[in-house]
């Protein structure tokens, strides 16, 4: 979800502006999946790397964070929303991370979208947590399908993902689930978050729908 300080700074506001901005564009996401046949959205909310950013700026982020679960949580359990996060949890400030860990609770047994934010996530860390975690069980070889369950992702029950946009018209994927996204289509758009929206999520989900996958070089009907 990129382009909020971009958004903010066009407009002569400050960097909050532009979060607050993002957080209206979330809420309408969310509400748009399940009638587009949505069943699974994950969020890259907060990096690793965004830790360097101004202390003051992060500190906003994190208020932010803990208003929208605090507003947010009702209204997505009337929805059947599920919620779930990955990432380095513990590296969250304890009331953001208290807040977090009482609304999913809240919204487990929701059947509806599965919603997970990505916090404080690192798709490398994600690697080295894995490879950590499975090298303290000493379950013998490692191979594909034991890394990923070991994974943030696998250990939430989330499979990985079909469709990966990216929004502002950047053009990489800033360490989010490199491992996940090995077959994902990748679908940029020029847009800035706060501006996205129905319109522009039914628009990357047509792109998506015209193409062709092809997993590890091959059609899903050759590989049949």
């Amino acid at each position: 979800m990129d382009g909020n300080g971009r958004w903010a700074e066009a407009r002569g506001l400050p960097r909050l502006a532009g979060h607050r901005a993002g957080v209206e564009s979330v809420r309408e996401i969310v509400k748009a999946c399940p009638s587009l046949g949505v069943e699974f959205l994950t969020l890259y909310s907060f990096s690793t790397e965004n830790w360097s950013r101004p202390a003051k700026e992060v500190g906003e982020l994190m208020k932010l964070l803990a208003w929208a679960l605090e507003k947010e949580t009702l209204e997505l359990g009337k929805n059947g929303v599920r919620l779930r996060a990955i990432g380095r949890l513990d590296g969250l400030p304890v009331g953001v991370r208290e807040r977090l860990e009482r609304s999913v609770a809240r919204l487990d047994s929701n059947k509806g979208l599965t919603l997970t934010l990505a916090l404080n996530y690192g798709a490398r860390q994600e690697l080295v947590d894995a490879a950590n975690a499975l090298l303290s069980a000493s379950r013998g070889p490692i191979g594909e399908r034991e890394l990923a369950a070991a994974l943030y992702t696998g250990r939430a029950g989330l499979p990985d993902p079909d469709l990966l946009i990216r929004t502002s018209g950047e053009m990489r994927l800033s360490n989010f689930l490199l491992w996940q996204a090995a077959y994902a289509e990748l679908y940029v758009t020029p847009v800035l978050w706060p501006d996205f929206r129905r319109p522009h999520l039914e628009q990357a989900l047509g792109e998506f729908a015209r193409r062709q996958r092809r997993f590890g070089g091959v059609g899903p009907a050759e590989k049949l």
